[in-house]
């Protein structure tokens, strides 16, 4: 089960490399249902893994001169403040076990149904985006402030609970509302996501001791070796198609998740 993991991981580095998102996404289930790791400590892994390799396609992309520094700011802080806030101090305050309407749901239960919503969520909008072409430029809109902080707020919130690191909310945000083009939204989602995943991790530096390392790192390795065969192919396969797919590999891991979590138990 490691080599498939650490076969799933290059498949995760190839999703960041071509478009930018998709990574944490999928390295929670490959982590829990694939490899073993316990719930909780994989949304630690997870923002790792993604963190190291998405910093490597940043600098990539800093370095290319395609990423868009000032939309970073602008997006990317209100983001880094609430991941970092929820992984210190909201996380730790959600009981083992939670009482809703008289049922019992271990806390680890409950972190995987919300992940599956975050994935079939995720999906429908890759989907329905990719089908309206929405990563083609349209005409400048003025996007008020508290907009922005608002939706950069969101990402952090769903990084900091779930282990994403966002790119699956960020790449339609950045191309709808900034009308960016897709190249620079992809090199600026990944420099995003390295310091949302950077600081949701630091909200768990407590947690190091306890880290399988080996297999963390063979993981990391993995996604590493993706990415760069995913820069690779990015300008070889048409973004639409692309897009489409794989929401729809999305879709069907977010539904698989659901369905073992509320009705094989």
């Amino acid at each position: 089960m490691i080599i498939l993991g650490c076969i799933l991981a290059i498949i995760v580095g190839i999703t960041l490399g071509l478009i930018g998102s998709g990574g944490t996404i999928l390295t929670v289930p490959i982590l829990v249902y694939i490899m073993g790791v316990d719930p909780v400590l994989s949304t630690t892994y997870s923002l790792f893994a993604i963190g190291v390799t998405s910093l490597i396609g940043a600098i990539r992309g800093i370095v290319k001169k395609e990423a868009d520094l000032p939309k970073v700011l602008s997006f990317g802080i209100p983001s880094l403040i609430v991941v970092f806030i929820t992984r210190l101090f909201i996380l730790p305050l959600v009981p083992e076990v939670i009482q809703i309407a008289g049922y019992s749901f271990h806390q680890n239960v409950l972190l995987m149904i919300l992940f599956s919503f975050v994935m079939v969520a995720s999906s429908l909008s890759m989907i329905i985006s990719a089908r309206h072409n929405l990563e083609i430029p349209a005409e400048n809109v003025r996007i008020p402030i508290e907009i922005v902080v608002l939706q950069g707020a969101i990402v952090g919130l769903i990084t900091g609970l779930v282990g994403a690191g966002g790119g699956f909310l960020i790449i339609p945000a950045l191309v709808n509302f900034y009308r960016l083009p897709m190249r620079r939204a992809v090199a600026t989602s990944l420099i995003i996501i390295s310091i949302n995943s950077f600081f949701g991790v630091m909200g768990d530096i407590e947690k190091f001791e306890i880290f399988d390392w080996n297999l963390l790192l063979l993981y990391t390795g993995g996604t590493v070796l993706g990415i760069f065969i995913g820069f690779y192919f990015a300008e070889k396969i048409p973004n639409k198609i692309l897009k489409i797919g794989f929401g729809y590999m999305i879709l069907f891991v977010g539904l698989y998740i659901l369905i073992k979590e509320t009705l094989i138990r």
